[in-house]
Formats: C-alpha cells, structure tokens, sequence
C-alpha cells in the first residue's frame, strides 16, 4: 500500500478505486504525550456574563496541543479569580504555577467586551494585558488569538492558533459521493466549503499570502487544476493538459505553482507563472515525478521520484536545468516533503514494510526522527512557527486529522465520528 505516491499517480490517470469519506461533528483528543516537562500554565474560567463560547477552555485547549506548556486542570484550582487584584499569588505558588491567565467577558447589545491579563506568579504580577471587542461569531476567534499572544509572550514564538487549516472530505448519499474542499480553524472548528463536486477533490495548497487555495478537481471527469480566492469564491482554471494535471504548490513569493503534469510523456516537474501562464520544465525522466515542494528561499523544489526504484525525496533548481540529487536513503519509502518555515526540517511519509509514519529529515544532517505511529499517516504539513505538522491517518475504516509536535512528545487527532478526512493543508 503507497499511501501517498503510486496511489495518486493511478488515482489521477484513471481515478482507481477512491475511497469515499464521510465527514460528521468533530471531537479532538490528544491521545498520547505527557509534558512534564512543559512550563505550567493555569488558564482560569473567564468570567462571563452569557458568553456563548467558553473562552478559557479554548485558550486551554490550544495551549495544551502545542506541547509546550502543562496545563492545571480545572478541578485543581483553588479559586477563580477574574482578574490580577483577586488572586492569591501565594496560593498558586503553592500549587506550583508559573504562570496563568485570567479574564472576563462583558457582553453589550450582541457585542462582547473581552478583557485578559497573563501573570507571572513567581513575581506576583501581570506580565501582559489587553481587552478586545468581538461579536458572538467571533469569540472563538478572539480565544485563538489570545492564545497565540501568550504562546509568543512564553515562547518567543509566534502562535498558530488562530490560523487556517484546509482539507479534503466526502459524504456518500446513496450511490453518490459528495466531495468537499474545506476551511476551518486550526482545531477543526468553524468548518466552510469552498469547492464540491460529485467526482474527487484533492491536493489543497495555500498561496502565501493566505487569500487562495489552488487544488485538483476531477468535475469534468478529468484531473485539472484551479486556483479560488477564498473571499469571493472566484476560480480560475490554470491547468487542464491531456494525461496528469497534479499535485499543484504554490512559490514563497506566490507567483508560480509547481506542477505534476505528463502531457510530455512520463509525470515531470514543472513550473506555472500563474499570471502569464508560461510553463518551464524542470525535470525530464522517464520515472514518475511528482510532489513537488519549493524551498522557502524559492531556489529549490524538492519531489518524489521513483527512479532508483522506490519512491524516494530528490532535490534540484527551481529553475530546471540543474543537477537533481537524492536526499532521502533510509526506508523503502520516502515521499510528500513539507517544508519547514525555516528551511532546516522536512517532514515526509517514511516507510518500511507497508508501515507508514510521519517523519522529519534535518536537511544539514540528513539524520531522520520519525514522529508517529503509523501505520497510515500521510500528507504532513508544517504548522507556520515549525512546531507542528498536521497530516492525515487512518484507523480501521476511520480517517482522521492529526498533529504532532516536532518533537513528537505530544499527539492529539481531530476524530470526525465516522467515515474519514484527509489532505490537510496549513495555511502558512
């Protein structure tokens, strides 16, 4: 079983066998990982006067996936104070706390005033406070991006949460298949459809600049590649050649796509302009060629290609004509590279014996840290900090999201209660 290589090569050519995936409500567990490592955090019940959303929860929430931070639980809170003047810094000291946040929600004609305060318990006092407006639809948002203010105020990381994740479902009515691109909240919530079609849907990438999603759509009955801006709904239709139209990446400066296409012969790397359209070839073999990612200095593209045998990860110029060398050697099986921001990580699909796990290759060392479990994880995708990746698994008949911290101490998935999801894509 190729999760993600030969599957998608036949996949695109004749559309196989696809497997059809159901998308229902969403419950998120973090199955495995205990940070006792992790800077202990208390995030207390904001007080609320009829918020509909529990705001603290979801501060909570997103601070306890990141693997950074041990969070107190509820239960072990010795009081909840609102704000700075009514905790007992002694107290929590006590309870050994470095940190915790406090907060209220007012609400005013359908509007919320939102206030918080992130302390330093050591010293007894507040590190950081802002107070913000936010409408019922909102408030989820406005918990993302508290979190992401204190991820950054305790890491000196930028935070993620209040961030985008794209990816594929299905739903089987009858003998029909519905499915759907979407776009949600990094935790799944807040779910928007943005294409569906009754054939296959596949392969979301995100421009940088976050406005569109360009993807593989099977509506005609053959595979071609769009980009839709996300605001308006409006697609264009950017690749539509005869053979194979896949895999589509967007360049660090959002001018070109990367492109599986076979038009020429056997699937090559190339390069699209999306404005003027002029496409380059970048790899000419008589293997099969795909997954195309750039680097984020835009000067390489790293692919799969089958050529030694077994797929595994090469590296060349993006501007085609360059030397194309093999960077991947342990496994049977290494495929779909993602990037870490910084350029020094690339997480992929390892494989050994039909056993499939999310791993990452340090591109100085070449040493490989395989983060997961398997047996069916694919299409990793690095969080925007580099702290996290988000792929897809599957267990039994059930496919999920999951994340795992680059470390891999903390696991948690994103469970739709039946049938499966698959593709994410984060959104840089």
């Amino acid at each position: 079983m190729d999760v993600n290589f030969f599957k998608k090569i036949v996949m695109v050519v004749a559309l196989g066998s696809y497997s059809v995936f159901c998308h229902a409500e969403l419950t998120i567990e973090i199955n495995e990982g205990t940070v006792v490592d992790g800077i202990p955090v208390a995030v207390v019940p904001f007080a609320s006067q009829g918020a509909p959303v529990d705001i603290g929860a979801i501060i909570n929430a997103d601070l306890a996936r990141s693997g950074y931070f041990r969070m107190m639980p509820r239960g072990s809170m010795p009081s909840q104070p609102s704000s700075a003047s009514q905790v007992q810094f002694p107290q929590w000291q006590g309870l050994g706390q470095n940190y915790m946040a406090v907060g209220q929600i007012n609400g005013n004609g359908g509007q919320y005033n939102v206030q918080f305060q992130l302390l330093d318990v050591s010293k007894g006092g507040a590190m950081m406070g802002y107070q913000m407006a936010s409408s019922a639809d909102d408030l989820r948002r406005t918990a993302h991006h508290i979190a992401d203010l204190i991820f950054e105020k305790l890491t000196g990381k930028k935070g993620v949460f209040n961030g985008r994740i794209a990816y594929v479902t299905s739903d089987r009515k009858g003998k029909e298949s519905q499915h759907k691109l979407q776009v949600s909240d990094t935790d799944g919530f807040n779910p928007q459809t943005i294409a569906s079609s009754t054939q296959p849907l596949m392969s979301p990438s995100w421009s940088p600049d976050k406005k569109k999603v360009a993807y593989v759509s099977f509506e005609k009955h053959n595979a071609a590649i769009y980009v839709q801006t996300l605001a308006t709904g409006e697609r264009t239709r950017v690749a539509e050649f005869p053979g194979i139209n896949g895999a589509p990446a967007w360049s660090p400066d959002g001018s070109k796509l990367a492109l599986t296409l076979s038009k020429d012969g056997s699937p090559d790397i190339y390069t699209l302009d999306v404005s003027s359209r002029v496409l380059r070839r970048i790899t000419k073999s008589f293997s099969i060629d795909t997954e195309p990612v750039w680097s984020p200095d835009g000067n390489n593209i790293v692919f799969t290609s089958d050529r030694g045998g077994k797929p595994q990860l090469y590296i060349t110029s993006s501007q085609g004509g360059g030397e194309e060398q093999r960077i991947t050697f342990s496994g049977d099986y290494n495929a779909r590279a993602s990037f870490s921001p910084d350029g020094q990580n690339i997480a992929m699909v390892h494989g050994n014996g039909g056993d499939y796990r999310i791993a990452v290759l340090d591109v100085n060392s070449k040493g490989i840290n395989v983060l997961t479990n398997g047996p069916s994880d694919e299409s990793p995708s690095f969080a925007p900090n580099g702290s996290m990746i988000l792929y897809a698994s599957k267990k039994g008949q059930t496919g999920f999201l999951s994340a795992v911290t680059l470390d891999g101490k903390m696991q948690q998935r994103m469970v739709f209660n039946s049938g499966e999801v698959r593709e994410p894509a984060w959104a840089p």
